[in-house]
């Protein structure tokens, strides 16, 4: 009898911009929220961190919608799982538009961080070193 060692599914770091109606968003906020999230779980994603970002005039009208809202949300979720995410957002009444990118480690915390409002940690600033003194100029 064999077992086949399962590869451990690679979890990939993703930021999320998905476009609603601004005048459903100020309508019911939560719901808004809440079904952008449930987009996000049925394709096996977890959210890291999640806020609405710009509400204003849309640069060209999609659908008879003059104005809308970005909604930011930061998660991770295996490849495998985009194909179902896409296909429920064009399935959602409420996403009118979404577009998703993925980020290393660096960007991804600090992207989180500015959407959660936390600070992260500070580089303390570098010096530049101190020029060498030649033991030679003092005779």
């Amino acid at each position: 009898m064999s077992v086949v060692a399962e590869k451990p599914v690679r979890e990939h770091l993703y930021e999320g911009m998905f476009l609603v109606d601004s005048g459903k968003f100020a309508m019911d906020p939560d719901g808004v929220a809440n079904e952008i999230l449930a987009v996000l779980k049925r394709a096996g994603a977890t959210v890291v961190a999640h806020r609405p970002w710009q509400d204003g005039k849309l640069a060209y009208e999609i659908n008879g919608m003059k104005k809308g809202l970005h909604y930011i949300v930061c998660f991770t979720m295996p490849g495998s799982g985009m194909k179902t995410l896409i296909r429920q957002c064009q399935l959602s009444e409420t996403i009118v538009r979404q577009m998703v990118i993925t980020h290393p480690q660096s960007i991804f915390d600090a992207t989180v961080a500015a959407i959660s409002g936390e600070t992260l940690p500070q580089v303390p600033d570098m010096a530049p070193p101190a020029p060498a003194v030649d033991a030679l100029d003092d005779e």
